[in-house]
């Protein structure tokens, strides 16, 4: 039953959306939309079902004697997938409202769906040969979203992010060939398969080569020159799932290579580490200032978004059980906050034309509901209790101090204030200038130009996750505590 059911969540939402796509009853949108939004309701509900079963595995395709394409639920996995189709489905949704003129919708609502059937491929990769088949066709039919207005710099975002993202995907193909050199297999293994005893010079390298790599992906610097560009001209339901979901397959991949394949205990003490530390704490930094010298609001969210992922990859370069922790307890913190963020943003942008923060003076005035949810989430990217945000960042600040690495377990919490401060100063201005223009505001011009429900709902619901993952995080992080404990 449970391999069916693995089968069923992989592979259904892009038959779902193939069929859909191809049904002539499908050209009535009101019909489609139900659809679509039912095959992602249901997709969803197979990948908590899945969370029952943790443990089922399955040889989808054997290759070579030495190569199989294989399949395994764990908790890792499982975190990562509900999350995934969650936000999916809450995209999915607003993105009826966004596009509703748009002539070419269809055709997104395809490429959405079968984008989202290799993002939950690779949550139950069961070796680094199948992450890799399902990456690469994530990468591949998530051009398509980028590209989707059709403009000359849509055009060239979408050409820069897939240059980007294979080269980034060919330095981790690189490694799987190393990998079965050094280590005779890519199956992942909870805790890795290397012995720290053991361990070849080579390895180490190569672990470096492929954790930068994926960390294209996530945005990490220096690799993470296509997300600025990207995320401004794709439509905002697609900018949405490219920050918060997307770049979470950069950090899963780097989590199977280094607790799954390599093993934590073969890179600590190693200049892996601190190079990789190094890396993700100069991201979290540089993001955030450039994010606060931005002017236009969607590149602004993207840098953001390359700062506050690198938080994620700094919990993982610690490899302590509290770090990984506040790591995983982030990526569910920062895709919530970051899916909202874009999303307030697409809901100005289309009621209003304005797409630059100087414009938006009085945006609260008009758009009180969606103003507020941008407030709520940018409080909770800002680090503010209740919110998710705040516990995540917590135990990455606690676990650095913890982690007894010298200077940089100072280091690291210093960076993560500052990059908070800098959070706010990029964010909250909308809200201020929003709600409180000033007396020289011409006040009877105002107008509500507020969203309808199908925008809104999204809005709101994504806002009580901002309050709900830091007020249950209790819960969350037992699950997280489980996950973690079979890997460190």
């Amino acid at each position: 039953m449970m391999h069916m059911l693995l089968i069923f969540a992989i592979f259904w939402p892009a038959a779902a959306g193939l069929a859909i796509y191809f049904m002539k009853a499908a050209e009535n949108r009101a019909l489609r939309s139900k659809l679509v939004v039912g095959a992602l309701a249901a997709e969803l509900a197979a990948v908590i079902g899945l969370c029952f079963g943790t443990g089922t595995g399955m040889n989808l395709l054997k290759m070579t004697p030495t190569l199989s394409v294989t399949l395994n639920v764990d908790a890792v996995g499982c975190i990562f997938a509900v999350l995934m189709s969650a936000m999916w489905l809450v995209g999915g949704v607003f993105a009826l409202y966004y596009m509703g003129h748009d002539h070419n919708e269809r055709l997104y609502q395809m490429y959405y769906m079968t984008v989202l059937s290799a993002l939950v491929g690779q949550c139950f990769a069961g070796s680094m040969i199948t992450y890799y088949v399902f990456y690469e066709l994530m990468t591949l039919l998530s051009v398509p979203m980028v590209v989707h207005e059709r403009t000359p710099q849509a055009v060239a975002a979408g050409v820069k992010y897939l240059i980007y993202s294979i080269f980034g995907a060919m330095m981790g193909l690189l490694g799987i060939f190393f990998f079965q050199h050094y280590l005779g297999s890519v199956e992942f293994t909870a805790g890795g398969i290397a012995t720290a005893a053991a361990a070849p010079a080579g390895l180490l390298l190569i672990t470096f080569v492929v954790i930068l790599g994926f960390g294209t992906k996530a945005g990490m610097f220096p690799m993470h020159g296509w997300l600025p560009t990207a995320h401004p001209v794709a439509p905002a339901p697609a900018s949405a799932v490219l920050s918060g979901v997307i770049t979470k397959a950069g950090v899963l991949a780097i989590i199977r290579v280094i607790y799954y394949l390599v093993g934590a205990d073969v890179l600590r003490g190693t200049w892996v580490q601190s190079a990789f530390m190094t890396l993700a704490l100069c991201t979290v930094f540089m993001g955030s200032m450039l994010a606060y010298k931005e002017p236009l609001m969607k590149k602004r969210l993207a840098y953001s978004t390359v700062s506050q992922v690198s938080y994620v990859l700094f919990g993982l370069s610690l490899m302590t059980a509290d770090a990984m922790g506040g790591a995983l307890l982030h990526v569910v913190a920062h895709s919530v906050i970051k899916n909202a963020l874009f999303l307030c943003a697409g809901a100005i942008i289309h009621q209003t034309g304005k797409t630059y923060i100087r414009d938006l003076r009085g945006i609260g005035k008009e758009m009180p509901v969606t103003i507020w949810v941008w407030t709520i989430a940018s409080l909770g990217l800002i680090g503010i209790p209740p919110t998710g945000g705040f516990v995540s960042k917590w135990l990455l600040a606690t676990g650095s101090l913890s982690a007894q690495l010298g200077a940089a377990s100072i280091v690291g919490p210093i960076v993560l204030i500052i990059s908070a401060l800098l959070t706010a100063a990029y964010l909250l201005p909308v809200t201020i200038n929003g709600f409180f223009p000033g007396s020289d505001f011409d006040y009877a011009a105002l107008e509500k130009k507020e969203a309808p429900a199908l925008a809104t709902i999204p809005l709101l619901i994504l806002a009580a996750g901002v309050v709900l993952s830091g007020v249950l995080a209790q819960p969350l992080m037992q699950a997280i505590a489980t996950a973690a404990a079979a890997i460190l």
